[in-house]
């Protein structure tokens, strides 16, 4: 944990709502004038593209610590806490970004391949990391404990499933039948090391949809932000001083369902984030400062 140097971690599944929680990061950061150094959580892989191919041939998922460097992303957090730098690497997700990279690096590198290893530049206010594994715990390696802030995008796991078959079918082509294999072949891990992240976070934004979703692999359509709810939980209010009568008059509609717990309109996400993660992330620049 570092004040100098904070750590933001940002973990949820594929198809999760992260891009929303990234999106408020952006305009908070902007606002602020903060310069981040942003962390894909792709980057922190074990194998390449078709070396994963083979790996989940025989049963691996891109969840568990076989198929992912939790040592190399625990010691980033870490070194960046103490130094405001570390390594990091890039994720090749297409041709584009193999080109960018490859001309910036000076290297022939191919989509779904990675990027050498290489500094933080200096200047950085803080370290932003978004993907699957920013608090995980697994054996020797402790990711989460270096993170300052953790932030958790979750929805209820029919809704997940939903988002995944469509997003799997939509962008990937994917037969139902596969996805469905796909879900099943990564339960195990999904158990026992993605869900156990939620009770590190400090904040976990979960949506709820309005609708019946009780079979997800009949669903026709994803439920809409309006057709949702999002439970917005605080491990511990304190820690950030969170006024939750300020929150319900600023969102309207929202509720108070716990004494650490408020829930807002789904459309109200993007914005609640904002409200809420603004101050937190304005103070750890003071202290920082």
């Amino acid at each position: 944990m570092s004040q100098k140097n904070p750590v933001v971690a940002i973990t949820g599944s594929s198809g999760a709502g992260t891009t929303t929680v990234k999106r408020a990061f952006e305009h908070i950061f902007q606002r602020e004038g903060i310069t981040p150094a942003i962390v894909e959580g792709d980057s922190y892989h074990r194998y390449d593209r078709m070396e994963m191919k083979e790996k989940m041939a025989g049963g691996m998922s891109h969840f568990g610590p076989e198929a992912n460097r939790f040592d190399k992303l625990a010691e980033l957090f870490e070194t960046y806490g103490e130094t405001g730098s570390g390594e990091k690497r890039y994720y090749l997700h297409s041709p584009d970004e193999a080109a960018e990279h490859n001309a910036r690096l000076g290297v022939d590198k191919q989509a779904g391949e990675f990027t050498p290893w290489e500094e933080i530049p200096g200047g950085t206010d803080l370290l932003f990391y978004e993907g699957l594994h920013g608090l995980a715990v697994a054996g020797d390696d402790d990711v989460a404990q270096h993170v300052d802030l953790g932030i958790g995008v979750v929805p209820v796991v029919n809704l997940e499933w939903i988002q995944k078959i469509f997003r799997d079918n939509a962008e990937r082509g994917y037969s139902a039948e596969a996805i469905v294999d796909t879900i099943l072949r990564r339960m195990p891990d999904y158990i026992n090391h993605i869900t156990p992240q939620f009770s590190r976070t400090d904040i976990n934004f979960q949506r709820v949809a309005t609708v019946d979703t009780s079979n997800p692999f009949i669903a026709r359509d994803i439920p809409t932000p309006d057709e949702s709810f999002v439970v917005i939980r605080f491990a511990d209010p304190k820690k950030f001083g969170t006024d939750f009568a300020y929150l319900q008059s600023m969102i309207p509609n929202s509720f108070m369902s716990r004494r650490n717990t408020i829930v807002v309109p789904g459309g109200k996400m993007g914005f609640a984030m904002e409200i809420i993660l603004g101050p937190i992330i304005e103070r750890m620049m003071d202290q920082a400062r």
